[in-house]
Parts: C-alpha cells; sequence; structure tokens
C-alpha cells in the first residue's frame, strides 16, 4: 500500500471520530435543554429513601409535590441519626443463646440388650430480647426446644438459663436468669405499626453477635402455616429487613428503638434469608411472656367457635359483595359463641369496633384476652349487621385461671398430660393422655412420636397419665396402644413383650 492511500485513510478514521465527537456533544446540549426547560421531566430528592415529582398547571405554575414512595424522613442524616439511635438503644437489649441438646440413638438391637448407647451432645444457637430488668427473656420455642442446657451470653458474661414456660402456638418461650439490673428494652406496639414504616431486626444470625438490618414492615397479619400445632395463633410482621438462621428469637424494632416483635422465621428455599421475614406482634408477646412468668401457663381465651377464612370459592358460593371477614364455620355445643346467640355461617366483622378483615386478624385480637374477659363482636346475618357480647373461657370451658399439669415417668422416660376439653373435641376423641416429651427410656423404644395421644391400652380407655403409666409399667405379652397424632389423624402402635 502506498503512503498516499495510508494517508488517506488515516484522514477517514480522524473525520469519522470527529464526528461521533460532535454528535455527541448535541445530543448531550440538547438533553439538557429539555430537561432544565419542562419540569415534568425532573425527578428531584433522589436519595435512597424519597422520590418527588415536580408538577405543574396548564400555565406552568408550580402545583403541591406528589410522593412517589413512604417519606418517613426529612433528609438521609436524619435517617441515619434515627437508625443509630435505635441500633444503640435496642442492641443491649438483645442476648446470645446456646443450647445443648444430648442425643441416644434409639431402636437398636445394642439398646435392647445393653441399655442406652453412649449420647451425643449437639450445639445450636439462637437470639433473645431481655423483657424485664430482673432476669425475664423472650425467645422462640424452637430455639430451646428439646434443650437439656440453656446458656445466655449477655456483655461477654454466660449466665445459665431456667425455663419458664413455652408457647408452642405462637412459638414463643420465656427463660429466667439470675441477674439484675439488665437493659430490658423499650415495648412499642404493632397495632400502632403501619405497612411500609421502617423497621431494624437485632440479633445473631450465623453465630456473629449484635447484628442490625433494616427493612420496612411489607404486611401485617400475614398467615405461613408453620406452626403445627392444634390452635396456632399466625398474624405475623412481615419485613423484608434480612433476618437470617440465629436471628430466631431476636428483636424487631421501630426508629424509636421499641419492641415491636420477635424474629421468628423467614420464607427461603436455601434456609438463608430470600427477602421475607417474620415477626409475632409485641402484643401477642406481652400478653404470653405475662402468662408464663405468672401462671407457668398461657391462659389461652376460645370463643366456641371455628372461624375460616373468606376466599374466592367461599364468596361466590355465598353470593357475598364484601369479602372481608370471617365465616363461622362451626360452633362448639354449649360454647361462648352459641351461648352468644351467634349460628353457623355468621359473618365475623368487627371486634370491640376494630375491623376484621381475615382469619389472621381475629385470631390476634382474641390472643390479646384472657379466659373471663367480655367482648363485642360484630357479625354480619342474612346481609343485616348484628351485635352481640361474649365471654370468652378457657381450654376446659371455664372462666378460671388453669395451670398446666405434667406427669414425669421415670420409668417410662416420658412426660404426659391429660388433654383438655376443647382439645377432645377438635381431635374427636372421648379422654385422651398426650405425650409430650420423650427422653431415654421405655417409650422412646416404642418409637411413639412426640405429641401422640393414647386413647386406649388393649381396649382399656386411658383418661389420666397415672393409668397409662401402670398399664405400661406392668403389662405384658401383646400392647395394642390406639390413639391420635397432632393432625387428629388416628393410628395404633402393636408390640409384643
Amino acid at each position: 500500500m502506498s503512503e498516499t492511500q495510508n494517508s488517506e485513510n488515516m484522514k477517514k478514521i480522524l473525520i469519522f471520530i470527529l464526528s461521533g465527537y460532535l454528535a455527541g456533544l448535541l445530543g448531550t446540549a440538547t438533553y439538557l435543554y429539555f430537561y432544565n426547560a419542562d419540569p415534568k421531566f425532573r425527578l428531584e430528592n433522589t436519595d435512597a429513601f424519597s422520590v418527588h415529582e415536580n408538577r405543574t398547571d396548564s400555565d406552568g405554575n408550580a402545583l403541591t409535590s406528589y410522593p412517589l414512595g413512604p417519606v418517613p424522613f426529612e433528609n438521609m442524616n436524619e435517617m441515619n441519626e434515627a437508625f443509630a439511635r435505635a441500633s444503640s438503644e435496642s442492641t443491649p437489649s438483645v442476648v446470645y443463646i446456646k443450647t445443648l441438646t444430648e442425643k441416644r440413638y434409639s431402636n437398636t438391637w445394642y439398646e435392647w440388650f445393653f441399655g442406652d448407647q453412649p449420647s451425643q451432645t449437639y450445639i445450636s444457637t439462637g437470639s433473645g430480647v431481655i423483657f424485664t430488668s430482673d432476669g425475664y427473656i423472650v425467645t422462640n420455642n424452637h430455639v430451646i426446644e428439646s434443650a437439656d442446657i440453656i446458656e445466655v451470653i449477655h456483655s461477654k458474661r454466660t449466665y445459665e438459663a431456667k425455663l419458664i414456660g413455652t408457647d408452642p402456638s405462637t412459638d414463643l418461650a420465656v427463660l429466667k436468669i439470675e441477674k439484675t439490673d439488665l437493659p430490658n428494652i423499650k415495648l412499642g406496639s404493632a397495632r400502632k405499626l403501619n405497612v411500609g414504616e421502617w423497621v431494624l431486626a437485632v440479633g445473631n444470625p450465623f453465630n456473629l453477635t449484635s447484628t442490625v438490618t433494616a427493612g420496612i414492615v411489607s404486611a401485617k397479619g400475614r398467615q405461613i402455616n408453620i406452626l403445627k400445632t392444634n390452635f396456632p395463633i399466625e398474624s405475623f410482621i412481615q419485613t423484608d429487613a434480612a433476618i437470617n438462621p440465629g436471628n430466631s428469637g431476636g428483636a424487631l424494632v421501630n426508629v424509636n428503638g421499641e419492641l415491636v416483635g420477635i424474629n421468628t422465621a423467614i420464607l427461603s428455599k436455601t434456609g438463608s434469608y430470600a427477602g421475607y421475614g417474620f415477626a409475632v406482634p409485641v402484643d401477642i408477646v406481652a400478653k404470653i411472656v405475662g402468662d408464663l412468668i405468672n401462671y407457668g401457663e398461657v391462659q389461652k381465651s376460645f370463643t366456641g367457635a371455628e372461624m375460616i377464612d373468606i376466599d374466592q370459592q367461599v364468596g361466590e358460593k355465598m353470593n357475598l359483595e364484601d369479602w372481608n371477614g370471617v365465616i363461622v364455620h362451626k360452633l362448639q355445643k354449649g360454647g361462648a359463641a352459641a351461648k352468644a346467640g351467634l349460628q353457623e355461617n355468621d359473618i365475623v366483622i368487627g371486634i370491640d369496633g376494630d375491623a376484621i378483615r381475615n382469619k389472621g386478624e381475629f385470631e390476634e385480637i382474641i390472643s390479646y384476652h384472657s379466659p373471663g374477659d367480655r367482648i363485642g363482636i360484630t357479625y354480619k346475618r342474612n346481609n343485616r349487621i348484628e351485635n352481640t357480647q361474649i365471654t370468652l373461657t378457657n381450654a376446659e370451658g371455664t372462666t378460671s385461671i388453669l395451670k398446666r399439669e405434667v406427669y414425669t415417668s421415670r420409668s417410662l422416660g416420658a412426660d404426659f398430660e391429660i388433654v383438655p376439653k376443647v382439645e377432645k373435641e377438635l381431635l374427636g376423641i372421648p379422654h385422651g393422655v398426650r405425650i409430650t416429651k420423650i427422653r431415654s427410656g421405655f417409650i422412646n423404644r416404642l418409637n411413639i412420636e412426640e405429641g401422640f395421644t393414647v386413647t386406649f391400652i388393649n381396649k382399656i380407655p386411658i383418661e389420666d397419665p397415672e393409668t397409662l403409666a401402670e398399664i405400661l409399667t406392668k403389662i405384658r405379652g401383646r400392647v395394642y396402644i390406639e390413639g391420635v397424632n397432632r393432625e387428629g389423624v388416628k393410628g395404633y402402635y402393636s408390640y409384643f413383650f
């Protein structure tokens, strides 16, 4: 190629580059002209938490700025200060919990001939919240369930904790350590918490102590069907603040550092944070903790009615225009709701003036109350709004204080309790004794699951733990055990000794 041809090619390349540069300048100038000339193209305050759109009328006069998202703070500095203050106030009230559980192999020929095998100790961790300055701590039931030793670590000191009580229906538990002048957390109100409000999750995920994450309240009254008990109370606060394994039992606080919930679960296919976490509302927590401290047992309230949500199938079948509320599906004979005049297919739309939109909200409000409390019910029947008063009862259908009576048999290696009246009706059994905790021993070798309710042994009715223990201790030959599991499914176990 000649030098003349090289020179011509170089000129073409330079002209091409210069043309592109000038076109870029022209495009930028045109954009800036129109952007500055017409306010409707401009977004102001485009920080991480607030976006506003400037709007004008036909004459070009400025109108009020309309928020495109929640604006809880005037500026970023105010937001940072609020988060830092809430973190510093709540973090000292959150403790690290470590549990040790001793497990043995069971149902092996070695155990049958030589007794218990050497045990293996498992360690798990979680979080807890200091509820009172004299050492009462709230956590999740699943954090301490089946633990033989519970330790609480706070300010680099380790304390052995005593289990005061548990409530599987809300997945809560209360511990006690021998320490005073502890920094108990300030209590807020989940009922006043709004969807879209900022919250902080404080806990110990992945053994990382005193971790704080931020997010908003994504929803309230959420039911996710994770509590496998006969009378679960699921009305969770849903948040996108990051919650991971180890956060369970930790605090969900508002921007004032006040407790609004106890972090309990995550929605995840991997076991780690995937966008949503769930917390038990503090209003429920306060009632549960108070009952466990004062009575050792939650004084649960019952209406004597089974409620169901209104979905599309039910709404269309009943020709309902408004699908808010809960439907009275079944009535307990002689129960509180029946005595108050409620009938099947009545639609409960309010309690004490508070609107009821779904079953979660209904159960949450009932959970605030104790047996003997009188509440006002607003309901619809044949498109007419009616009102009545219900006196709530306990699990035995009375208004007295109930105390849990657990029968422990060392020879059988298990704990037992009588099934209360309300649960017997739900399970469809005339009588029964529930196996509440299984240790190493005879029951463990029978391979019966915890939560199984024994109704008959060799056709003999089982109405109390003493009868069950006496029969199983003395019986020889063929043994036939009948009963139901937690879900009410009938089953049996057959053995020969």
